[in-house]
């Protein structure tokens, strides 16, 4: 059978969700957090913030370095999680639950504004995701926060109303934590799955 990973990323963790079925009948197959910044390196957790005061060069260094380290935990703790899927099912998909996808400017401009360092963190942490996902042969389906519901129910043909309830009752089988992170990671693996056609 085949399934999909959904992540929802934080600042240095996210949450991934294993779905397999077919668009009317999705399963959850596991669901965990997963670490993806190394604590031995200060400021790893927002590398961006770590770097507000440093020079350019040395802001640079930092979130070079950060950025390595997470791609090389996210990839692990994906490979891990694959290959134990893999005994069952074939892992066909990544979901990403995505920010705005507005366009930042450079590091510069970042690093003078408090808001642009959160969503340069957001994107950072993402990127980091995705291209782990890719490094695994996963194709990445990155779908929007805010549009996520209107697609899925466009994806599944489902009423929205419909489609909430379905993903709140995926979770009643595994039992708590069933949060806002598990249903919207759980939702972007479902809608990758559907959209890759491996469903």
């Amino acid at each position: 059978m085949k399934a999909a990973l959904g992540f929802r990323a934080h600042s240095g963790w996210a949450v991934v969700v294993a779905v397999a079925g077919s668009p009317i009948h999705p399963i959850v197959l596991e669901r965990r957090r997963i670490e993806i910044a190394d604590a031995a390196i200060p400021g790893s957790r927002q590398p961006f913030h770590a770097a507000e005061d440093l020079d350019t060069g040395k802001a640079e260094a930092l979130i070079s370095l950060c950025r390595e380290s997470s791609q090389a935990l996210a990839t692990a703790a994906i490979r891990r999680l694959a290959a134990q899927l893999n005994e069952r099912h074939c892992l066909a998909a990544s979901g990403m639950i995505a920010g705005s996808g507005r366009p930042l400017p450079g590091l510069a401009a970042i690093l003078r504004s408090h808001a642009l360092l959160h969503t340069a963190e957001g994107e950072f942490f993402r990127e980091v995701l995705a291209r782990a996902s890719e490094s695994c042969a996963l194709p990445v389906n990155r779908v929007s926060e805010r549009e996520v519901w209107e697609r899925g129910a466009a994806a599944f043909h489902l009423r929205l109303d419909t489609l909430q309830q379905q993903i709140q009752s995926l979770g009643r089988s595994l039992g708590p934590p069933w949060r806002q992170d598990e249903k919207l990671a759980s939702l972007a693996a479902w809608i990758a799955l559907v959209e890759s056609g491996s469903s």
